[in-house]
């Protein structure tokens, strides 16, 4: 580290900055200038799937500030934006791009979600020059350092992105071994990085490629399908990522298999029920409804708060609060918590009976 690093991170320097800290002053002097925190600049933005009536897809380059530690393929990155001097809003994309070192350029490939604030911005309104807040890359949906020989990835919609970073990955460390991708699109319209893969496909270099979407037939993701593309494939290393109804189908078909990695792209949709009973709690804004069955952010907002939320998948954990009373399920893995004062994930925990939040 270099002695001007070290007098920015000194404890000398953040007292005379306080309260504001020595990153606001040198963000006014040059906003990839930072002691602690980490930013990026836009670089580029590269449309990669626009269908007339859907949701663009795009690829994001940022170039983040040296304070960037760098990530391993699979991970994802908090992006915090602020749009027409609104307060910071943030939200969790996964990185598509190779392993990154400490202050490397890197990639998000993202949808703009119709309800997604971040998204859309950063879609279709982020240009060159754009500045963005990021945390550090975080997740363990990621290959090991020892990368097996035999590898098999699955992935649906814009589940590919971790996926792709890892395929990235394996072809930038020359990987020798036999990889396997399945992936499942709405339409070849909609495939996201066509031509790359297309290139994978023909080249081979130990690598199968296998796009899947409704005019080809989609196959049932069952034990027969994936044992006629792979055989034995409840033993090869997997790594899947997709919507609710693809992981739930993987996870059918592997049974309690310990080779399967899964993250889940969207978590299962919980609607609410007519059959859910008791009433939900926000006790430290004095909010309360009646127990919708929904997650507790979803029944937070709709009683008009604004918790603190960036995945609303479960991964990121800026959604955490803590729980006095009652039982909440999770709704990802089914289970049930009743333990009192303890800290769960608002965006995938559903009250069963009454429950009382911190919030």
């Amino acid at each position: 580290m270099g002695l001007a690093t070290s007098v920015l991170r000194s404890r000398t320097l953040a007292a005379l900055t306080s309260p504001h800290g020595v990153d606001r002053y040198l963000e006014l002097v040059n906003p990839m200038w930072a002691a602690h925190e980490v930013r990026a600049r836009v670089v580029d933005v590269h449309r990669e799937v626009d269908v007339p009536g859907h949701p663009p897809v795009a690829t994001i380059t940022l170039q983040p500030t040296s304070t960037w530690r760098g990530h391993r393929a699979g991970q994802h990155v908090q992006v915090g934006v602020e749009i027409d001097g609104a307060r910071r809003t943030t939200r969790v994309f996964t990185i598509s791009s190779p392993d990154s070192r400490p202050g490397d350029r890197f990639t998000i490939t993202l949808r703009a979600n119709p309800e997604g604030l971040v998204s859309r911005y950063l879609v279709g309104r982020a240009r060159p020059g754009t500045m963005v807040h990021l945390s550090q890359a975080q997740g363990e949906f990621v290959l090991p350092d020892a990368v097996p020989e035999r590898i098999l990835f699955i992935s649906g919609g814009s589940g590919i992105t971790p996926v792709m970073s890892m395929l990235r990955s394996l072809q930038r460390r020359t990987h020798r071994g036999h990889v396997t991708f399945l992936h499942y699109a709405q339409s070849p319209e909609h495939q996201i990085f066509a031509a790359e893969l297309d290139e994978v496909r023909r080249s081979g270099h130990g690598i199968d490629v296998t796009l899947l979407h409704p005019e080809l037939g989609d196959p049932a993701l069952s034990p027969a399908y994936l044992e006629r593309h792979v055989p034995g494939y409840r033993d090869v290393p997997t790594w899947a990522c997709g919507p609710a109804p693809l992981i739930e189908a993987v996870k059918g078909a592997y049974a309690d298999s310990p080779a399967l990695r899964l993250e889940y792209f969207k978590p299962p949709k919980v609607a609410g029920s007519d059959a859910a009973e008791g009433d939900v709690v926000f006790s430290r804004s004095g909010a309360a409804g009646a127990n919708t069955g929904d997650t507790l952010l979803d029944q937070a907002e709709a009683l008009g708060l604004t918790p603190e939320s960036g995945c609303r998948m479960g991964i990121c954990f800026s959604c955490v609060s803590r729980k006095s009373e009652g039982t909440v399920r999770n709704v990802l893995t089914g289970e049930e918590s009743s333990l009192p004062d303890e800290e769960i994930r608002i965006c995938v925990s559903a009250p069963v009976g009454d429950c009382t939040v911190d919030l």
